[in-house]
């Protein structure tokens, strides 16, 4: 596949762009100064400076809230899918401020209108605490320990240790008594048990 991006540019620099494309589709430049385009970036890889002919402009690279694909056409009829695209080269006039971060909050349709804010889920606000104290959990959890934080001690009377005090013992089912013939005893039965009959 491709590598391909958004190129968003001013309308007044779209209409040289377009210009300049009719005319070197025809064939017919005039000046080949004036037909040049050009787009570099600084060392940090999202900012650097869109020329086209002698006029540059300031641009970023910016990330998309969501992937867009793009598709190409032989014939009108069938489409090829040519790239994923998810970043976008924003130009703008000198006297623009630069967009903040490296993210953009808006997708490329109407409906996306501030996609990051309104579609997706904020990140929950966990503290360090917090996380490390589940992480302690579940790996207790996982080795076979009992997690009781929010229970209390039932009859520890004053001046007991509750840290010494002996955990409650399970409830032992109670066991039948055998039938006096020798037979096994028939089980208690219920309504539930009737009903099925």
């Amino acid at each position: 596949m491709e590598e391909q991006f958004i190129l968003r540019v001013p309308p007044s620099v779209a209409e040289q762009i377009e210009r300049l494309m009719n005319e070197s589709a025809a064939g017919s430049s005039s000046n080949p100064e004036d037909a040049s385009l050009d787009l570099s970036f600084s060392e940090d890889g999202r900012s650097g400076t869109f020329m086209i002919g002698n006029q540059s402009f300031p641009a970023s690279l910016l990330d998309l809230p969501a992937v867009v694909e793009s598709y190409k056409t032989y014939d009108d009829s069938f489409l090829v899918k040519t790239a994923d695209i998810g970043q976008m080269v924003m130009v703008r006039q000198e006297d623009d401020p630069a967009p903040e971060g490296v993210e953009y909050k808006h997708g490329l349709t109407p409906p996306m209108r501030d996609a990051r804010r309104r579609r997706y889920r904020r990140e929950p606000d966990l503290s360090a605490d917090l996380v490390n104290r589940v992480e302690n959990d579940l790996i207790s959890i996982m080795q076979g320990v009992s997690v009781n934080q929010n229970t209390s001690v039932v009859g520890a009377g004053e001046g007991s240790d509750p840290k010494k005090a002996a955990p409650a013992r399970a409830p032992e089912p109670e066991a039948q008594e055998p039938a006096a013939n020798g037979e096994e005893a028939e089980p208690d039965r219920t309504d539930s048990d009737e009903s099925d009959n």
